[in-house]
């Protein structure tokens, strides 16, 4: 190979022997000027670099917190190279813990290793980096340099953990199924095409594994998760991203008022695992998210919200005018009253809700996938969880009916004719399943980064995202 050989004072491994976090559990104790004889070898990132003549400290990180380093010309090998350490380098050291006289826990340095150096600049060592852009195009960065994205990070990885455990402890299993669809279907969105080139077909990223999952309900999985990407072709915001995580789940014998029980639980369980409460601070705000939430249908939130009498037997002309009242754009002729009375609520009402409530009995038309409510045929037994006015899932009683379902898919197809990219496509092995049985069945999706955002206390998908999309582009630190 061309490339440039690793320098040989650069190791092919380091054996570590604790974390920051376990040196300061074990140790933090300690009274100012102990010597504990105890040796150690730890590793991480220079945060802070402060020779002061023959003597230099140094901050290490690594991914669980920081300890400093004390280092001795005459004493640590190596001293002159120490003392020229930058932020962001990698080493390795070994030394005795101690405490210093002012009471700093210590790693005195025997000896050090450089495992990887830092070529490039690694932020303001005090500010860390701030610029947005640098932030979310060069996360790697971000990690390192501000303890806020680091926390963000642990917090998820602790959520997806937490959220597995629990499901599992509920009798769920989690499954996996396919990205790549024949058919884009399961949600009502636009999706990204791609090619395979061996079967010479389009296929599409999927925008929701909800048909896929329901097919192994039909095969007798009885409760199934999963967690994984989605993948949708519209707008970005502070809200939406392209790609996205989901959690999407199925239990047979269940209707939607399960799901309300189980997401409650869901989310105020992770809460007390990952904040140690079920209080969270929006916008300045306190929310609390212990059960039981609110249980409101869509048409009572818009009378309260709005003062307007509206619900989905309202005459079309009605709700177009109290459209046009709020400010909204003319609606398509062919709209019915259903997603009139959506568009009325989301205009009106979403924003302003608090929380955490969930919106239930939603049109007909705007759920292809929902079950008629049991008192209203022109409603579905669905609803949506909205906390602080952020929507974060979204769940229903199954359709199970095939014959009804081909006549959803059917007038979707009528609606994607007429120009609606959003609509679905009739998808002929999903009612094939559907033919063999599906039993009473209850689905939810629920959004994974919208919870971080909401546990993280922070406003902006992309940071609860490693690698959120961007318009391609280079911006180099400074």
């Amino acid at each position: 190979m061309a490339d440039r050989p690793v320098p040989p004072q650069v190791p092919y491994r380091f054996e570590r022997t604790h974390a920051a976090a376990e040196v300061v559990a074990r140790w933090g104790g300690i009274e100012a000027g102990t010597e504990t004889g105890e040796t150690v070898a730890v590793a991480g990132r220079v945060g802070l670099s402060r020779p002061q003549g023959r003597v230099g400290f140094a901050e290490l990180r690594d991914w669980t917190g920081s300890v400093q380093l004390f280092a001795l010309d005459g004493t640590t090998a190596d001293f002159a190279g120490f003392s020229k350490l930058r932020l962001g380098d990698w080493i390795g050291a070994r030394g005795e813990v101690m405490k210093t006289r002012r009471g700093e826990l210590s790693v005195r340095v025997s000896e050090w290793v450089l495992l990887a150096e830092a070529r490039r600049g690694f932020g303001d060592k005090w500010r860390g980096v701030t610029n947005p852009e640098i932030r979310y195009r060069h996360r790697e960065v971000d990690l390192w340099a501000n303890p806020q994205a680091r926390r963000v990070a642990q917090l998820r990885v602790l959520l997806l953990r937490r959220l597995r455990e629990r499901l599992w402890e509920r009798g769920f299993d989690e499954v996996e199924t396919p990205m790549l669809h024949a058919i884009p279907g399961g949600a009502l969105a636009r999706p990204f095409v791609t090619h395979h080139n061996a079967l010479d077909i389009d296929l599409y990223l999927r925008i929701a594994p909800e048909l896929y999952l329901k097919r192994l309900v039909v095969g007798g999985l009885e409760r199934v998760f999963e967690v994984g990407r989605v993948f949708r072709n519209e707008g970005i915001s502070h809200q939406h991203n392209p790609e996205f995580t989901l959690l999407e789940l199925y239990q047979a014998y269940a209707d939607y008022r399960d799901l309300m029980v189980l997401v409650e639980e869901l989310v105020s369980g992770l809460a007390l695992d990952l904040l140690g409460t079920t209080e969270i601070v929006v916008d300045g705000g306190r929310i609390d998210l212990a059960p039981p939430w609110r249980r409101a249908t869509m048409t009572e939130l818009i009378t309260e919200s709005a003062g307007i009498k509206v619900d989905v037997h309202s005459p079309l002309e009605d709700l177009r005018r109290h459209l046009r009242a709020v400010g909204a754009p003319e609606p398509p002729a062919e709209w019915g009253a259903g997603k009139l009375l959506l568009e009325l609520y989301e205009k009106t009402t979403e924003r302003e809700l608090s929380g955490p409530v969930f919106v239930t009995d939603w049109p007909v038309e705007v759920s292809p996938l929902a079950r008629r409510h049991r008192d209203d045929p022109d409603l579905v037994e669905r609803f949506e969880p909205v906390i602080a006015g952020r929507e974060i899932g979204n769940a229903f009683s199954e359709l199970v009916d095939p014959d009804e379902q081909r006549a959803r898919f059917v007038d979707q197809a009528r609606q994607r004719a007429a120009g609606d990219e959003e609509a679905m496509i009739l998808d002929e092995d999903y009612l094939w399943a559907l033919e063999q049985g599906l039993p009473p069945t209850a689905g939810l999706g629920l959004g994974v980064d919208r919870l971080v955002m909401l546990l993280a206390g922070v406003d902006n998908i992309r940071e609860v995202i490693a690698f959120p999309t961007l318009r391609p582009g280079r911006d180099e630190l400074t």
